[in-house]
């Protein structure tokens, strides 16, 4: 059920996009938010400094609740905590600039969840699709409620679908930049595993994913990821075993390959 944007205790949302180049995708990306039915939302958009058409694209779709920061960065999540320290609502969540949202109640969907203060944040199922028709599944990312040690397993929530009390970043932390490409899975594993923050699982599709991002467009950069992740663990103190931990990552993976024929989620 979507949250009622006039009941004055919904809470305010602070949606994140972080972009640069992405003059294929990133008109989807603004439409799919722009369609929400939930609007007690700000749209804070940090460029990179794009050289192509973005920002032409993103100025030719204005909005009241948007706002735009361009010039050069370290990298996507030095980029996304410049966004946090703009974000002025009560919880925080992020949209890539080549992902959209499943359906126009996503946003209303997480505003419902998190209107109940007894959470700091909530997360649900993401769907990969193609780079070119974002209607044809390849994998489906299902979730689950947390359970204490599920990192050391190979399990993480998809960060995109992941929102949290913006109270939370002021009090535990926003991206460690000393991970290049698994920042996101720590600062769930710290949110999670070491500050255990109060979450609720969302079971249904929130956003839509397309293939070829930083961490998955090949091989090399999964493996990298993953090592990141092997020493978040450790580097929280955090029980692994390596061979149970790369086990469980085959076998996730494998599974939201078989989930991807089920569609009663999808329209949920």
């Amino acid at each position: 059920m979507a949250a009622d944007t006039a009941n004055p205790s919904s809470p305010r949302i602070s949606l994140i996009t972080v972009c640069w180049n992405v003059e294929q995708t990133i008109a989807d990306t603004l439409r799919s938010i722009d369609t929400q039915t939930y609007r007690n939302f700000e749209h804070i958009i940090i460029d990179g400094g794009s050289k192509d058409s973005t920002l032409a694209i993103i100025a030719s779709a204005p909005a009241e609740n948007r706002r735009v920061l361009s010039g050069p960065d370290g990298g996507i999540y030095e980029a996304m905590n410049k966004g946090i320290g703009l974000a002025t609502g009560d919880i925080i969540g992020f949209l890539n600039a080549d992902d959209i949202f499943e359906s126009s109640d996503s946003l209303g969907t997480v505003a419902a969840a998190l209107e109940d203060e007894a959470y700091d944040g909530c997360y649900g199922d993401l769907v990969y699709v193609s780079n070119r028709h974002t209607d044809r599944k390849i994998r489906y990312w299902k979730s689950r409620a947390f359970r204490s040690g599920s990192f050391a397993r190979g399990w993480c929530p998809p960060h995109p679908t992941f929102y949290v009390r913006r109270s939370i970043y002021e009090q535990f932390g926003r991206f460690d930049l000393r991970y290049r490409l698994a920042a996101d899975v720590e600062l769930m594993m710290r949110f999670l595993e070491v500050a255990r923050i109060r979450t609720i699982y969302i079971p249904r599709v929130l956003v839509r994913m397309r293939l070829g991002g930083a961490t998955n467009k090949n091989i090399q950069n999964i493996s990298r990821q993953n090592k990141e992740v092997l020493s978040a663990l450790a580097d929280h103190g955090l029980k692994i075993s390596t061979s149970m931990f790369w086990a469980f990552k085959i076998v996730n993976r494998l599974g939201q390959f078989l989930m991807r024929n089920r569609s009663q989620d999808l329209s949920a």
